[in-house]
């Protein structure tokens, strides 16, 4: 009789979700790395903890995993307070940066290794291993030692160790760090795959916005151990809840302009009049628009020209001797020093509190059914692509 597949959550929605913290803090002596935190972290998706160093994002996941304990609040997994149970009581498994794989021990062994010590049964320690080797591509290699193998290969063994577990639920740290571009790349397709392919819960903490993007279907950001925002990675990138937010998410982030030397044809109106007092207005490199010197426009030098393959950035000096970058055509005759007009479709523009940073939601010169345009015709403006 065939063996039943791997069991893991389900991929539907679920009521409860898999995690949830409750005013969750923790300090290292005087220092204040979580201050109390909030979080629901669903049921069958793909989470990443995003933020720079320092954050309190590895912090988070180690007290997720009861690697360390929090100084108040509480921890819930699938609905049960787990707040002091040990990480072997939490029905969980960790892939790390590190691989952590015994280098005496064959691929096979490493990865039921921690079968064999919860005593389970050979014949079912057998038929998980032939599985999670089949879903890791790992067959034909079972009886190589962790030094033969090449880091991706060693990455997959420990995706098979948390395989093979059986719990629905798995915490990445950083796991693919230790490889170069090519490998990443591969591997975060192979993890986001296994996730779907078998329902479970990863809580995945990454620097790397490129993966946090790429893989999840939601991104938690944090800024000195609070929650900037969260919600689908479409949402951090298109509608930044602050300027943290803003300057964090996309490369380059979104460019933050002083609303004191931007045009009124460029800022937010209301019945016919502009909106008064400061603001900073946030624009994405691909949105910014270059051409002539001209009324409507922000004048501003190019100091630089950079070549990324298959983009290309203009590096801006603006009038206040501030720069901002743009993503530009290839063909760009202007030579560094040119003096340009700089303008963008409001549509395009966000607009934020200069003192909190907040997100201010003013109306735009047009609508999305009515982009709104510069004041200038499509005659008169032109943009980089067409740039002579």
């Amino acid at each position: 009789m065939n063996n039943p597949p791997l069991a893991h959550a389900t991929a539907h929605p679920h009521p409860t979700p898999a995690i949830r913290l409750r005013q969750v803090s923790k300090s290292w002596g005087e220092q204040v790395v979580i201050p109390g935190l909030d979080l629901d972290i669903p049921r069958g998706g793909l989470t990443a903890l995003l933020g720079p160093s320092g954050c309190g994002k590895s912090t988070l996941l180690r007290l997720i995993a009861g690697l360390e304990h929090p100084d108040s609040g509480s921890v819930e997994i699938d609905g049960h307070d787990v707040t002091a149970a040990p990480p072997a009581q939490r029905g969980l498994s960790m892939v790390f940066q590190s691989y952590a794989l015994f280098p005496h021990l064959s691929v096979a062994e490493n990865i039921v290794f921690g079968l064999k010590v919860r005593s389970l049964a050979r014949g079912e320690r057998e038929h998980r291993l032939q599985e999670a080797l089949r879903l890791t591509n790992l067959a034909g290699l079972e009886q190589r030692k962790p030094a033969q193998l090449s880091g991706g290969q060693r990455q997959r063994v420990a995706l098979a160790r948390s395989i093979v577990s059986g719990h629905s639920l798995c915490l990445m740290d950083e796991p693919l760090s230790n490889l170069d571009a090519k490998l990443r790349h591969s591997v975060r397709h192979e993890i986001r795959s296994l996730q779907q392919r078998l329902g479970m819960t990863v809580v995945y903490v990454t620097h790397d916005q490129t993966e946090a993007l790429g893989m999840a279907d939601t991104v938690v950001l944090l800024d000195q151990g609070r929650i900037a925002q969260q919600g689908a990675p479409a949402e951090l990138y298109n509608q930044p809840r602050n300027t943290f937010c803003a300057t964090f998410i996309g490369t380059p982030p979104m460019m933050l302009l002083d609303s004191s030397y931007v045009p009124a044809e460029l800022l937010p109106h209301h019945d016919g009049s502009t909106t008064g007092g400061p603001l900073r207005i946030g624009v994405r490199p691909e949105h910014l628009l270059l051409g002539d010197v001209a009324a409507g426009r922000i004048p501003v030098i190019l100091r630089h020209r950079e070549f990324q393959g298959a983009e290309a950035y203009a590096y801006l000096e603006l009038p206040d001797a501030s720069q901002i970058i743009a993503r530009i055509a290839h063909g760009l005759p202007a030579l560094p020093g040119a003096r340009l007009g700089l303008s963008w479709h409001t549509v395009h523009a966000h607009y934020f509190a200069p003192d909190s940073g907040r997100r201010l939601d003013l109306p735009h010169t047009g609508t999305a059914d009515h982009p709104a345009q510069p004041h200038t015709t499509q005659d008169d403006f032109r943009p980089v692509a067409q740039y002579a």
